[in-house]
């Protein structure tokens, strides 16, 4: 209990004492985000804070958690979609680069060992994925790392929604066994509070896509090492519900933009952030009520982990439920609004 106490306060500690100093060193590197006409904050702001955070997480890490071959693994692929990260914060990089990027870090991962190999069956048996098991799992990570820097649209938005995430992640694993999952998650979630102070409305730095990034792929790694482990076919809906509003985001988005015959990499103002914004919510309220979003999906994602597979089959169905009535409820009231959006952050995707 000790090594975890000081685990978390390394990492604390870190991160919001390093956080202050790249501010100033974003300026010196050129890693700021200059208003221009198609973003909404006023003056430039320092994006290198995803930094802080992965030194806080990765020294606590290597301080305190015994380094397995799956954990040095994750560590390497977060050092690689990091550095892809950070040159883009600084010098801007094409997205099939950032994507090559991401795909080369997913891939480490997968061959260190963090891989879903098999999918329950809910009538009988299981499913093995055999060669299928590294595209399967390229594809998770990969996709929740971009649905991390897709809703980076708000101060302090992704931020919070990855450390609700994250002790989600450290509770589901810790009542499936996963010990050093759970230490790890909640490090990665102590990090994401020291930033935090810093990046939260209104924001002194952006964590910039070195953070969403190294989020997204992170809590997508440690999701398949803690989370798809069980022999139960709810299992694999654990991480879907936990990481809801960025993946659920990140597909209506696609749809949208299809629908729309609109690239589906081109940037708009539909997002679920943006809607709360239409319908009057100021910028703290828009963040705060995605929280409580987040940490309902969070509770559930626990939930799920503790009840039979009958009791979890009937939750996912009120889930599905009340998330198609909610994202009706505020396409509708958002269109009926017109934009009047002060919030500081930039589209991301």
């Amino acid at each position: 209990m000790y090594l975890i106490l000081a685990a978390l306060a390394v990492a604390f500690i870190i991160v919001y004492v390093l956080t202050p100093h790249l501010i100033k060193v974003a300026g010196r590197v050129g890693a700021m985000d200059s208003p221009d006409d198609r973003k909404v904050h006023q003056q430039a702001m320092p994006r290198i804070g995803g930094l802080a955070i992965f030194i806080g997480f990765v020294s606590a890490v290597l301080l305190f958690i015994p380094l397995t071959g799956e954990i040095k693994a994750l560590l390497v692929g977060g050092a690689v979609v990091l550095l892809f990260g950070v040159v883009d914060d600084i010098k801007g990089i094409s997205p099939k680069v950032k994507l090559f990027g991401q795909i080369a870090a997913a891939i480490i991962v997968t061959m260190g060992g963090i891989r879903v190999d098999f999918i329950t069956n809910p009538f009988d048996g299981m499913i093995l994925l055999g060669k299928l098991a590294v595209p399967v799992t390229v594809f998770w990570i990969v996709g929740v790392t971009n649905a991390l820097n897709l809703i980076d649209g708000l101060d302090g938005l992704a931020a919070g929604t990855s450390a609700i995430a994250a002790v989600t992640i450290s509770l589901v694993a810790a009542v499936q066994g996963q010990t050093a999952v759970a230490v790890m998650a909640l490090v990665l979630a102590v990090s994401i509070m020291g930033f935090l102070k810093y990046n939260f409305h209104p924001a002194q730095i952006f964590m910039g896509d070195s953070g969403s990034m190294f989020l997204g792929f992170t809590l997508a790694s440690m999701a398949v090492m803690g989370l798809t482990k069980g022999a139960t076919v709810i299992s694999l809906f654990i991480p879907i519900v936990v990481l809801g509003i960025p993946i659920f985001d990140t597909f209506f988005a696609i749809v949208r933009r299809y629908l729309q015959g609109k690239p589906i990499f081109q940037a708009d103002k539909g997002h679920l952030h943006h809607r709360l914004l239409d319908m009057g919510f100021s910028h703290k309220q828009t963040v705060l009520a995605i929280y409580g979003v987040n940490l309902t999906l969070g509770g559930s994602g626990v939930l799920l982990s503790l009840v039979t597979t009958e009791q979890s089959l009937w939750i996912l169905l009120a889930i599905s439920v009340l998330a198609v009535i909610g994202a009706n409820k505020v396409v509708v009231a958002g269109k009926r609004s017109l934009p009047d959006h002060s919030f500081r952050q930039t589209e991301k995707f």
